[in-house]
């Protein structure tokens, strides 16, 4: 193998992966900012520093780009939540309204703003609505098997599956209600009163 030509590779290989992850995080903040009609390739491309060319070399369609970029952050968002679980409280009820707390933060902020512009978008663009539910069943499966990993939930326990389930879409309606202000305060009192009823289920009490 020439060592001189595989080196040559991997600084070109190193640049391409960064182009990508800038495209993949300007079309989430574009996504958050501008919404679907706002954010176009050169628009995300122009934030990211780079060309439309280069852009459309990475991703050639719109719809690629804004699924990849979803898929990247929830990605990323997954990964952060596992890095940080080992810091959750032994179990118990101060673990479980920890761990509701954790899925809360996954359904806010830019991340759950730009994927909720691709849901409105997909209701009436088919083949980017396609993509989208695909991939909210890839993100949703993997955050429920998160869910329960750090509660310790036994799901053949009548009741613990639908509950695991109840608290991602919970999530998901705060999430909603913090679009437009900030919801903070009354968010953290339904949080703890769900954390109380959610682990009641979980230990059968």
């Amino acid at each position: 193998m020439n060592t001189t030509h595989a080196a040559s590779r991997t600084p070109q290989q190193t640049r391409s992966r960064a182009t990508r992850r800038r495209l993949l995080e300007a079309a989430v903040e574009c996504l958050a900012e501008l919404g679907w009609n706002g954010s176009t390739v050169t628009v995300v491309a122009e934030r990211a520093g780079v060309t439309r060319g280069a852009a459309q070399h990475h991703f050639p369609t719109r719809e690629d780009l804004f699924t990849a970029a979803v898929e990247h952050v929830a990605a990323e968002r997954l990964a952060a939540v596992r890095t940080h679980s080992g810091q959750l409280p032994p179990a118990g009820p101060a673990r479980t309204e920890a761990v509701a707390e954790m899925i809360v933060r996954l359904y806010t902020g830019p991340l759950f703003r730009a994927a909720l512009h691709l849901w409105v978008a997909a209701a009436t663009e088919e083949p980017l609505r396609e993509r989208i539910v695909a991939l909210e069943n890839q993100v949703g499966r993997e955050a429920h098997l998160a869910a329960v990993e750090f509660l310790g939930a036994d799901e053949s326990v009548p009741g613990v599956r639908e509950t695991v389930q109840a608290t991602l879409d919970l999530a998901r309606g705060l999430g909603l209600a913090n679009l437009l202000t900030d919801d903070g305060p009354r968010r953290a009192g339904i949080v703890r009163q769900w954390a109380r009823m959610l682990d009641t289920v979980l230990t059968g009490g």
